[in-house]
């Protein structure tokens, strides 16, 4: 007797009469934000695709796994050594924006406001977390500021207290070179992620940065 696939499950209970169906559903309840009842209708929305779409979706994601890279210059996401930005001749390379990890780099880009490049540091100082200094690609980019090739660093992280705190370190660790170290203008609200700033506010605290010292007093 044939059992329509939106049948195969209790909702109350959410017991699955299918293993495979409750192995998928598991999986994809892994995601950030997803609940089992929406791991289920991406699971029930796949399984009305043909094969070949549902092979190209798994296939997408082993590659990506598999074949992903990071740049040797920035640390951004790249398919080849050299991310596009780092490989473009015409981003200024004396320019340095500094992020905290790839989706800042996605929302800077998106504002068309900034022609440097960018370092990932893949993180941000978080104590609570067990997340510090040297977790991050700090090292890295004191390593191309002592080359004396970069002019401006400016710190695009986001206004949270853990944001503060490395933005002070990393201030603290670039004292000594003699470069420029800013800071993105205070359009972003304290507190605020900075993949969720809009484009024109994300844009004008790029373009209205401010010295990084002149946020707070030097003792």
């Amino acid at each position: 007797m044939f059992v329509p696939i939106n049948k195969i499950i209790t909702f109350a209970s959410m017991e699955f009469s299918s293993k495979l169906i409750e192995e998928a559903v598991n999986e994809f309840s892994k995601l950030p934000g997803v609940g089992k009842r929406t791991a289920l209708r991406y699971v029930l929305f796949l399984l009305k695709q043909n094969e070949t779409e549902v092979t190209q979706f798994g296939t997408a994601f082993i590659k990506l796994r598999n074949e992903l890279r990071y740049c040797e210059n920035c640390h951004n996401v790249s398919d080849k050594p050299l991310c596009e930005v780092c490989a473009n001749p015409h981003r200024d390379q004396t320019l340095v924006c500094v992020v905290e990890d790839i989706r800042d780099v996605m929302a800077i880009e998106n504002t068309q406001q900034f022609r440097g490049v960018y370092h990932v540091l893949g993180g941000i100082i978080s104590p609570m977390d067990g997340v510090g200094p040297s977790d991050l690609n700090v090292e890295t980019l004191v390593g191309k500021v002592s080359k004396g090739e970069i002019k401006e660093i400016i710190m695009a992280l986001s206004t949270t207290m853990e944001g503060d705190t490395t933005n002070f370190y990393i201030y603290k660790r670039l004292k000594e070179f003699n470069i420029t170290v800013s800071t993105i203008a205070r359009g972003i609200s304290i507190g605020d992620e900075l993949e969720y700033a809009d484009e024109i506010t994300l844009g004008r605290s790029i373009v209205n940065r401010t010295l990084y010292e002149n946020t707070f007093s030097i003792k």
